[in-house]
């Protein structure tokens, strides 16, 4: 799959690393950062999504996502797992849990920028699922920058595979492809955030990390088999 990500919004906090092992499939190792583990709650939109060599379909290619996400590793390869999905695009959301075998989900979402600042707004709408609602505002700060390898915004950012776990306990890898990450320093506030509070971690307080990307092209490769969990 190819897509373009747009006012993508990286909100991080640190959380108790015995806490979320208990939240995590078998297999899957937590990963960590000077003994610390983080969540991260991503909003952004898409755009262009399609099949590569394929032409974007109008009104199926361009949609709103919001991930709750966190850290792992398997066979000593660092990747990201997702907690949820959320996608106001119900064909990208049954696509993506039968392909993927990720926890998408189906909402009602808005992004809107006004002036400087993005006005993101999520409603969890799938049959079977808790209600879970985010309204923020974020805006980016100062210049363009590229992370540096040994930096938390390294270690957060620049992974290039996602994990999932079938209920069969099949471990997948979903290998994914772009130019480093170009972000900038964000300012953001939080009027409604239930996405995280249904996992039951301690994440009071405002996030210890937030960086914002303007846009960036991506590749998703269709996830393959690397382990059974125990």
């Amino acid at each position: 799959m190819a897509m373009r990500w747009h006012d993508l919004l990286f909100a991080h906090w640190p959380v108790d690393p015995d806490a979320i092992r208990k939240t995590l499939p078998a297999g899957l190792e937590l990963d960590l950062f000077d003994a610390k583990a983080c969540v991260g709650v991503i909003p952004f939109r898409m755009s262009g999504v399609r099949a590569r060599a394929t032409p974007a379909l109008p009104r199926l290619s361009a949609f709103c996502e919001l991930n709750v996400r966190t850290y792992v590793r398997v066979l000593e390869k660092p990747g990201v797992y997702f907690y949820s999905l959320d996608a106001a695009s119900r064909l990208a959301v049954a696509t993506a849990r039968r392909v993927f075998a990720l926890r998408y989900l189906n909402a009602t979402m808005s992004c809107q920028r006004d002036g400087d600042t993005i006005r993101y707004e999520s409603r969890r709408t799938h049959r079977g699922t808790p209600p879970a609602h985010l309204r923020c505002a974020y805006r980016a700060m100062g210049e363009a920058f590229s992370t540096a390898p040994g930096t938390l915004e390294h270690w957060l950012t620049e992974r290039y595979c996602l994990y999932a776990v079938r209920r069969t306990g099949t471990i997948l890898r979903g290998e994914i492809d772009h130019q480093p990450w170009s972000l900038r320093r964000a300012s953001c506030t939080f009027d409604s955030l239930d996405m995280t509070r249904l996992l039951d971690l301690d994440m009071q307080g405002p996030p210890a990390s937030v960086m914002m990307s303007d846009r960036l092209d991506v590749v998703a490769w269709l996830p393959r088999r690397v382990g059974v969990s125990h």
